[in-house]
């Protein structure tokens, strides 16, 4: 980008993350909290600073669930995407990029513009983007071209999606980006979609991987945000003891509150039969997934064979 088309950019942000219109949408807003919260420049051309090694491999290990849980994931995502010339990338809670998947013919374009391990996309380091507004709203997120803050990030198409932890927090985001002039907007929407399922996929992978050893129930509801699974973690009590974040939403459920409510209680107006009708459906689904097979439906639900079987006898499920 010219000297000349950066700073006409620049401008046309600064004036409309002042102006009365910056209250009435949603990148607007952004744009606002870019250059008067966070005091970014929108025209500085220089990419973002990469993490030496030492503290990217650091900080790496500190997320260490999040990023084992989703590396097979992101490679299922970046199959298809790197096909549309896109580079997959995993950021996160503070828009740090932790790992990537990229073809190799790609890299060096992808690189050089900042989207590689190490470096932070927050939008207090780099204003609008698909990683740092993804944060910033807890939302999925498209930042087309010129929606992005800064000048020099208007050649890229960015789609964001949060991966939620087991306490509802926000773990990071998948973020598919990308600099071909071809991608339309419809095409873009379609790999957005994708990378929200992908990061529904690793919430819910982050959920059963921290309450092992607990009963997950994934209880049907039309009560759901649609943003997430709906998951709950049971004790030997039948209290539920953990909820997905869209659980959370769907019934209401409080931190004071989990630990003391009886999943009877809970799942009693919405499914047929109580508890028992609720967890009689999660195993019907998971043999269904399992093509009946018992040990494939233990293994997805986080049990022992032995106790899927138990539950089946207990429950009436011919297997």
């Amino acid at each position: 980008m010219t000297r000349a088309l950066r700073h006409d950019h620049a401008e046309m942000v600064r004036a409309v993350a002042l102006s009365a219109a910056a209250g009435r949408s949603a990148f607007a807003a952004s744009w606002r909290r870019s250059l008067l919260h966070h005091n970014v420049d929108p025209a500085t051309g220089t990419a973002p600073d990469r993490l030496e090694a030492a503290e990217l491999a650091r900080r790496t290990e500190a997320a260490g669930r999040l990023v084992a849980v989703a590396r097979p994931i992101l490679d299922r995502l970046a199959r298809a995407a790197a096909d549309a010339g896109c580079s997959v990338l995993l950021s996160d809670p503070g828009g740090l990029v932790l790992d990537d998947r990229v073809r190799a013919g790609d890299a060096a374009e992808f690189h050089g513009w900042g989207l590689a391990p190490g470096a932070v996309w927050s939008e207090a380091a780099e204003g609008t983007n698909g990683i740092g507004t993804c944060l910033a709203e807890k939302r999925p997120v498209i930042v087309w071209r010129g929606q992005h803050f800064r000048a020099r990030n208007t050649r890229l198409a960015c789609m964001g999606a949060p991966v939620f932890g087991p306490e509802g927090e926000v773990a990071g985001v998948i973020d598919v980006s990308s600099v071909r002039e071809d991608l339309t907007e419809g095409y873009a929407r379609l790999i957005a979609l994708t990378a929200q399922d992908a990061a529904q996929r690793i919430e819910a992978e982050l959920f059963r991987a921290a309450w092992a050893g607990s009963r997950i129930l994934a209880p049907e509801t039309d009560e759901g945000d649609g943003t997430g699974p709906v998951l709950l973690a049971l004790d030997r009590d039948d209290l539920v003891i953990g909820a997905s974040r869209a659980a959370r939403r769907s019934f209401a459920l409080t931190p004071e509150r989990l630990g003391r409510v009886p999943a009877g209680d809970l799942l009693g107006l919405g499914a047929p039969g109580g508890l028992d009708g609720a967890e009689r459906a999660e195993l019907a689904r998971a043999l269904a997934r399992a093509g009946g097979n018992v040990s494939a439906a233990a293994r997805a639900l986080g049990i022992g064979r032995a106790t899927l079987y138990r539950k089946m006898k207990a429950l009436g499920i011919e297997g």
